[in-house]
């Protein structure tokens, strides 16, 4: 989603933004449009309310200045609706449909409501639905493909207005309200030429001027190509242009032939550049991307782009960074001139040095947060300097306005199929950039996607242990976000693809993700069935942390079915476990979850001798937190044995505890104890590469 137009069409100049640019002409449109908002729809007419916002249609060819309509229109009519303006793109620069699930995500996010990672279209807009309930607002839905996408997206609320820009009709959604756009009109087309060009050579030769822009068929986008051309040739007459068109054979559209004019003109090396920008994920382009794909250094990439953007083959995207946009109704054609022109190993290899580049980038974004590391460090400074980053914080702009290209990067790199390590070694620099910037939790959605692409590729190419990797990964987002039932089965397929990679790790894991599934439907039996499997392979390869750990998740499933006997047997080994282990905290809490155990049971005394041993251990561990919540314990079990003033005594410890700790700046102090029970599921792509 953007605040500019994306599909910048000639009546918008590419080389500006959406809001530095003067809008020119379709007078006629605007005013028909701002009509079609206020007219009376079908249901009114049939005396009903109508169900769902209005949606106007603005349709033309790309490049036709669709989507500069459709933003002046906005610009026009936003006032009044005081909820604002949402933008999304429904196309990719190469024509291929956006799914319905990210543009509704997108969507989401810009109103404030994030939507679970994984979650389904239909869940997802349902959501958009009921949080444009109550709003009055603007969706602009830029490059439609179909009416499918548009209808999933609408409100269920005549109180908004839906602005969706298209190639043709879209039928099938009811009392759409179309405008279809041709050429733009001669003296808006001669005055777009003169932004380019001056005044002066237009008022040398109107006729010219005019003779040009009907040989451009009006067409926005081919006009803006040629006002380019002349503006490089400040000798050229308008007439030997439009002589030099003339003299073109007369296949394709007016754009085709501009654009192939245009790119002739251009020295050889800056006309392979320009072919090869079409191979920018999302079409998004900045100095890093173009250099890689050439092959020159980024200085060199920048003056290029500046250039290319001078003479309308690029947008200036506003941004904190140099970037550049390809506009859609280029995109195709500039790929066809690549195909064309260029050797299908070039284009491979020119995809190639992007990825890898792409990759780099991501290491030094996660390597500049690892200040407390020196082999971080020694690798960061190893870097070339143009891959470097000032400041955390920079690196971490750079991966928030980078993320839709950088996403896109890795989609593309897994469809294409013969870059696949290039791709693993991209998603897994992208989870762990992500993880470092953002976090697990509010980088999930992305994660959740990345992790779905890095199964697609462990699939394709068999490699059954990232395949585990990546369903243990899609399993714990799944149980995150409460579909339990969706992460036991990619718990069990992981531990089918761990098994048959031989890995001891991945098999341990998906053995006791899936007991943790089981206790989460509340099927205690085979939660602890499974437990118990996950511990045998961790005692089989002496690993005795996990071991203790194993043994307070057995009690916790044995504690839940009221086996309270099999749960203090296992608390104990957990806790006698943790002691050898040298884990003093953990073994504090296996205690206090040994005492909780032992109330239940109805054995108070014990309870209370087994908690005030998990203060002293909690207190040699230093703490403190631990210590305020065994406290609050100690002090529930006083008031059960009817000791009041004594339980008071505790509780005012504990209060006193959290004060401290909170004066020393932890602000949030703990809801009651933390048990065994969790396990520190991490979002990792650990089977993949591990060289920085």
């Amino acid at each position: 989603m953007t605040d500019q137009a994306v599909d910048t069409g000639g009546v918008q100049l590419f080389g500006q933004t959406a809001g530095g640019s003067r809008f020119l002409g379709r007078t006629r449109e605007l005013k028909e449009l701002c009509a079609d908002i206020e007219r009376t729809g079908l249901d009114t007419l049939a005396g009903r309310k109508a169900p769902r916002a209005r949606v106007l249609l603005i349709a033309g060819r790309p490049g036709s200045g669709r989507t500069a309509l459709a933003e002046e229109l906005v610009r026009q009519v936003a006032r009044r609706y005081p909820d604002g303006v949402l933008r999304a793109r429904l196309s990719e620069p190469d024509g291929t449909p956006v799914p319905v699930e990210r543009a509704a995500r997108d969507l989401l996010a810009a109103l404030g409501h994030p939507a679970p990672a994984g979650a389904a279209e239909d869940d997802l807009t349902a959501d958009l639905r009921a949080a444009l309930a109550d709003r009055r607002a603007l969706l602009l839905l830029d490059d439609a493909a179909d009416a499918g996408q548009v209808d999933a997206l609408l409100p269920a609320t005549p109180d908004c207005l839906v602005v969706a820009v298209s190639r043709g009709p879209l039928t099938g959604i009811a009392d759409v309200r179309p405008c279809t756009l041709g050429g733009l009109d001669t003296k808006s087309a001669v005055e777009l030429l003169s932004r380019h060009t001056g005044s002066v050579r237009i008022t040398v030769d109107p006729r010219a001027a005019e003779h040009l822009a009907e040989i451009c068929e009006g067409h926005p986008a081919a006009l803006t190509l040629a006002g380019g051309w002349l503006a490089a040739r400040p000798q050229a007459a308008v007439s030997d242009l439009a002589k030099q068109l003339r003299a073109e054979d007369g296949e394709g559209t007016a754009l085709s032939r501009v654009l192939r004019l245009a790119h002739a003109a251009l020295p050889p090396s800056a006309a392979r550049t320009l072919r090869l920008l079409s191979l920018a994920p999302a079409g998004l382009v900045d100095p890093q991307i173009a250099s890689s794909l050439a092959g020159c250094s980024v200085d060199s990439a920048r003056t290029a782009l500046d250039d290319f953007a001078a003479l309308g083959f690029l947008r200036t995207v506003d941004s904190p960074l140099p970037e550049y946009e390809v506009p859609g109704c280029l995109h195709p054609l500039l790929h066809a001139l690549a195909v064309a022109l260029d050797r299908p190993a070039e284009l491979q290899l020119a995809r190639a040095r992007m990825l890898e580049r792409t990759v780099r980038l991501l290491q030094s974004c996660r390597a500049i947060t690892e200040t407390d590391s020196p082999q971080a460090r020694e690798k960061l400074l190893a870097m070339p300097h143009a891959l470097r980053f000032p400041s955390p914080r920079a690196a971490a702009d750079w991966l928030r306005i980078r993320r839709p290209a950088l996403l896109a990067a890795a989609r593309l790199a897994v469809a294409d199929g013969e870059l696949d390590t290039l791709a693993r070694r991209l998603m897994a620099q992208l989870v762990r950039a992500m993880a470092a910037h953002v976090g697990t939790q509010a980088a999930a959605p992305d994660l959740y996607g990345i992790h779905g692409l890095v199964l697609d590729v462990a699939e394709r190419r068999d490699l059954p242990r990232e395949k585990a990797a990546a369903l243990l990964n899609l399993g714990d987002l799944d149980a995150r976000t409460g579909r339990t039932a969706e992460a036991l089965v990619r718990y069990r397929a992981a531990l089918d693809a761990g098994r048959e990679a031989n890995d001891p790790y991945a098999t341990g894991r998906a053995m006791e993700s899936v007991g943790g599934a089981h206790l989460e439907l509340g099927d205690y039996d085979r939660a602890a069935d499974w437990f118990g499997r996950a511990l045998v392979e961790r005692l089989a390869r002496d690993e005795r942390a996990d071991a203790a750990r194993l043994y307070g998740r057995i009690a916790a499933a044995h504690t839940f079915a009221g086996r309270y006997g099999e749960a203090l047997r296992n608390w104990r080994a957990a806790a006698a476990g943790h002691r050898k282990n040298g884990d003093l905290a953990a073994h504090a809490r296996a205690l206090s979850e040994l005492a909780r155990v032992q109330e239940y049971a109805g054995r108070p005394e014990e309870s209370l001798r087994t908690c005030r041993e998990a203060v002293e251990w909690a207190r040699r561990a230093e703490d403190t937190r631990l210590q305020a919540a065994l406290h609050l314990r100690v002090a529930d079990t006083l008031d059960h044995l009817g000791d009041p003033v004594a339980a008071g005594l505790h509780r005012s410890t504990a209060e006193r505890m959290l004060e401290e700790e909170a004066e020393e700046g932890l602000q949030e102090p703990p809801e009651g104890d933390s048990s065994l029970e969790q396990g520190a599921n991490t979002c990792e792509i650990r089977s993949a590469p591990t060289e920085d």
